[in-house]
Formats: C-alpha cells, sequence, structure tokens
C-alpha cells in the first residue's frame, strides 16, 4: 500500500487553487462537483504526493484551518532546484519564515502557504534521496 491523498482543509476551494497553482506552481488533477457545494479536489507537483482539498464546514474546522501541525512544520516539499523554485516562490509572493540552510539532510527553508500552515521546501543531499527510496 502506498499513501495516495492527504487532507488539505480549506475556507475556499477556488482560492486554494489559485495559491497552489501559482506559489508552488502545482496543478489541479482533478476538480469534480459532487452537488451541495462539495468538490472532490487535488492538487500536487507533477512528481509526487497530492492534497485533497477539504472545504471546512463547520465552526470547528473553519477554526483549525492553517493549524495542520499546531504551529509546527506540516508539509514537505522536495525540489532538484531550491535556488530556481525558493526565487519563483518569493516572486510570487509566498511568506518565507527564514532565510534558506543547509542541514544533514540538504538545504531547506520554512514557507507559510495561504492559511499560515507551514512547510518546509527542501533540496535533499543526493545520498539523503538515496536512502529514502526517492531517487
Amino acid at each position: 500500500m502506498q499513501l495516495a491523498y492527504s487532507a488539505y482543509l480549506v475556507r475556499d476551494y477556488d482560492e486554494a487553487i489559485a495559491w497552489f497553482t501559482a506559489a508552488l506552481d502545482w496543478r489541479v488533477f482533478e476538480d469534480s462537483d459532487l452537488g451541495g457545494g462539495k468538490r472532490w479536489v487535488r492538487v500536487g507537483g507533477a512528481h509526487g504526493g497530492q492534497l485533497l482539498l477539504a472545504r471546512a464546514t463547520s465552526e470547528e474546522q473553519l477554526a483549525a484551518v492553517g493549524r495542520a501541525a499546531g504551529g509546527r512544520v506540516a508539509y514537505f516539499v522536495h525540489t532538484s532546484d531550491f535556488d530556481a523554485d525558493h526565487a519563483r516562490m518569493v516572486a510570487a509572493g509566498v511568506a518565507f519564515a527564514e532565510a534558506p540552510r543547509h542541514e544533514v539532510y540538504g538545504k531547506v527553508a520554512v514557507f507559510a502557504d495561504l492559511y499560515g500552515n507551514r512547510w518546509d521546501l527542501i533540496e535533499a543531499r543526493a545520498d539523503a534521496l538515496e536512502d529514502s527510496g526517492e531517487t
């Protein structure tokens, strides 16, 4: 088995689609109307996991938007060209919480999405990818 999608809580489908396509250069894999204002929306990069956008429909869910990991980094995106992707994201208005830094696993910088969830942009060391089976 492998994980297919991960639910990502949003206030509005279209604002989330706009952010992911502009900020991360992702694409919409599916956007199906399920009726009653509910949609099945999958977004992601060309070579990896996808998020299933889930529109918050209750006060409890709305309060949870942007709190995916309680303030910790919740999501991790890998790139093969950190500098180019970082520059493109900055130009798109993505808010980075720090300057890029080097860690034992590669080059990384934390950024926030449109709701305040924290993400790592990572260019992993080649040997780190080999160890994880992601080559």
